[in-house]
């Protein structure tokens, strides 16, 4: 049986909740208000596609490829993208809840996080030199290992972790940021 892809198409309020796509590998689709909860998207291809207002709560994503992928206002809670498939992996998030998620080890080098909500998230072990985080909440997300180099953290909030555990050379902070930095020292930092 031949594997379907699709290219240049739209998907608009298409429900795939629960479901299987149908096809195997997608290039430049825009996917748009689409519903993804619960679904299996194992070991399928998106590539130069963008998703717009869609939600991928609890989605499967095993060996699912990201390539050059762009997310926008989407909800994409408790996603482990640890599982999905490391080759050319490239994600960006504007305006997305993406809360209990995973990135565990993942390749997040230039990565773009922009107005999102990130609490919970598990980033230990990933490479996130040169991210943005741009005006996101960091509470209780897990650097530990992380490379945060010449990453930007200035306009994120609620960030706390440990200097120590983390490689940081370059990094650039806020001022009302430093807190997070020295919680482990139990200080105030009045400023």
């Amino acid at each position: 049986m031949e594997s379907e892809s699709f290219q240049k198409e739209t998907f608009d309020q298409v429900d795939y909740s629960e479901n299987r796509m149908d096809g195997e590998a997608y290039e430049q689709c825009l996917f748009s208000n689409c519903n993804f909860f619960n679904s299996d998207l194992c070991r399928i291809e998106f590539m130069d596609c963008q998703f717009i207002n869609c939600n991928f709560s609890m989605t499967s994503i095993i060996d699912a490829a990201f390539k050059n992928v762009a997310f926008q206002q989407c909800k994409l809670m408790g996603i482990d993208f640890s599982k999905c498939d490391d080759f050319l992996f490239s994600a960006s998030f504007t305006g997305c809840t993406l809360d209990y998620s995973i990135f565990q080890a993942k390749n997040l080098k230039k990565a773009k996080f922009d107005h999102c909500s990130l609490k919970d998230v598990d980033f230990s072990n990933a490479d996130l030199s040169f991210a943005i985080f741009d005006t996101c909440n960091l509470l209780q997300a897990t650097f530990y290992n992380s490379i945060l180099e010449k990453a930007d953290f200035r306009t994120a909030i609620n960030y706390s972790f440990d200097p120590a555990y983390n490689k940081i050379k370059k990094a650039k902070f806020s001022l009302e940021g430093l807190p997070g930095l020295l919680s482990k020292y139990n200080i105030e930092v009045n400023y």
